[in-house]
């Protein structure tokens, strides 16, 4: 059963819960990468302290699916209890949408069809961004002595999602769509988790006292402030995702956030630093203001996405109990 680490306990799949802790069950916390090593760890040790089979993924990275699929290769044995290896059994991948299920469906099959005996054809699952893309049951071999299948399935969440603060977190990581509410609103609540983070003071570095960086491949210490603002002006970037872009989002964070004096524990005062970074970030996404009020709309989309890629830092937006 994959949660997403982001969200570890928000992601948990209600219709399991009284069999969480089965010997038949893993839970695989997959991205990893979004969430980084040490709180994605602190996560895996809990559900093992808790008696459940448990494990941090990658699913687009080799070595992590081949942990992975070693932990299920072992459990499988163990719960056959036969050395013998004529046998075939089978996994199903089961979870909420948008956890990676698919992807995992994939990487599984492509580093367990390296070592199988009978190849096979090699068969993809369809990946999307956008929850709920699954529609349909597909198997998929991943070991051979025993054979081991991996069923991807369609996702599955509970109509009665407990509280609005574990809903905010379904929307914002992508379980749900952004259709609920505004991707403003759903931005605003980033911003309010990355102003009470740390993780905004990782990026001191990038402030304008440090000037040193570097411009379409050009290092911007070489050039005087009139050169490099000639240079911004003829080449706009449009792409987001650009390095260029994502330092420059970055650094409009910290510095929003480092120069506002308020007391951003109340709630007021919160609201007017996110209206100021919105208003900033405008200018570091490079949104016209002839765009109007589509403008914060276009921000919060472009914000959301890197955030929802691991271009804004590492996040677990639960708390460990």
């Amino acid at each position: 059963m994959p949660p997403q680490t982001l969200i570890p306990l928000s992601s948990e799949c209600e219709l399991l819960r009284n069999n969480l802790c089965s010997s038949r069950q893993i839970i695989a916390l997959n991205k990893v990468d979004l969430a980084g090593r040490s709180g994605s760890q602190a996560w895996t040790d809990y559900f093992r302290r808790t008696n459940c089979i448990s494990c941090g993924v990658d699913a687009h990275n080799k070595e992590s699916i081949k942990e992975l699929l070693g932990l299920i290769q072992r459990q499988v044995r163990e719960l056959r209890g036969t050395s013998h290896a004529n046998y075939t059994a089978t996994v199903m991948l089961i979870g909420i949408p948008n956890v990676g299920k698919s992807a995992l469906a994939n990487s599984l099959h492509q580093v367990g069809r390296i070592s199988a005996a009978e190849k096979g054809k090699l068969r993809h699952a369809t990946v999307s961004p956008e929850p709920g893309e699954t529609k349909d049951i597909r198997s998929f071999k991943i070991g051979s002595h025993p054979n081991i299948f991996v069923l991807d399935t369609p996702s599955v969440l509970s109509p009665d999602v407990p509280d609005v603060e574990v809903l905010s977190k379904l929307i914002l990581t992508g379980t749900i769509g952004d259709c609920l509410v505004s991707r403003k609103e759903i931005a605003e609540y980033f911003l309010a988790i990355l102003n009470s983070s740390e993780q905004y003071k990782k990026w001191v570095k990038l402030s304008r006292d440090n000037t040193v960086g570097i411009y379409h491949g050009i290092p911007t210490g070489c050039l005087t402030f009139s050169e490099f603002e000639g240079k911004k002006k003829k080449q706009i970037p449009t792409d987001h995702t650009q390095d260029d872009i994502v330092c420059h989002v970055r650094r409009t964070l910290f510095e929003t956030v480092s120069s506002f004096d308020g007391n951003i524990s109340y709630e007021d005062e919160m609201g007017a630093l996110i209206a100021r970074q919105f208003a900033a970030l405008q200018e570091a996404f490079h949104v016209s203001a002839e765009c109007g009020e589509d403008a914060h709309v276009k921000v919060a989309g472009k914000l959301l996405n890197l955030f929802r890629t691991g271009r804004l830092g590492h996040y677990i937006l639960d708390h460990l109990p």
